[in-house]
């Protein structure tokens, strides 16, 4: 049964795969396509959630993200 979402699956250099929900910009990975998939349902879940409280995102905490 198709959900109608459009998703893209990436096999990245190092064999891990990306997955990309094409709505919401939300991106995950995982080792394997099915894992990507996975955690990917799971990134858009938190996501729908945390915008249905009004959660505010978190700041990031990543020496590349210059304030």
């Amino acid at each position: 049964m198709s959900t109608g979402r459009e998703i893209r699956l990436i096999e990245e250099a190092d064999g891990w795969w990306s997955a990309i929900d094409d709505a919401t910009g939300v991106a995950s990975q995982g080792p394997t396509r099915q894992e990507a998939l996975e955690n990917l349902d799971e990134a858009v879940e938190l996501t729908n959630e945390a915008v249905a409280d009004e959660t505010p995102a978190p700041e990031p905490d990543a020496p590349w993200f210059d304030s």
